[in-house]
């Protein structure tokens, strides 16, 4: 399996749910606070990471509804013509 030293490589293996859960598993720990600052950035840095994991899904998702969508109404003024 591939890796990189940022888990990238990682991250993008990730489905939604699984980035969305660890994602609100780092935000409840950051705002539970007792972590240095070490601790704290490196938290921030996986919860940035894991954001743009779920806006890709996201983003992905919403250009395969406009794509159904467009293709139906395509579908429907063609139907539409025929009569």
């Amino acid at each position: 399996m591939t890796s990189k030293v940022d888990g990238t490589a990682v991250s993008e293996a990730l489905g939604y749910e699984q980035a969305r859960d660890e994602l609100i598993e780092v935000v409840r720990r950051l705002e539970a606070g007792g972590t240095t600052l070490e601790e704290s950035l490196a938290l921030w840095e996986r919860g940035e990471e894991l954001a743009k994991v779920c806006r890709r899904w996201l983003d992905g998702a919403r250009a395969r509804l406009d794509a159904a969508l467009a293709e139906e109404e395509t579908a429907g003024a063609g139907a539409g013509d025929a009569e």
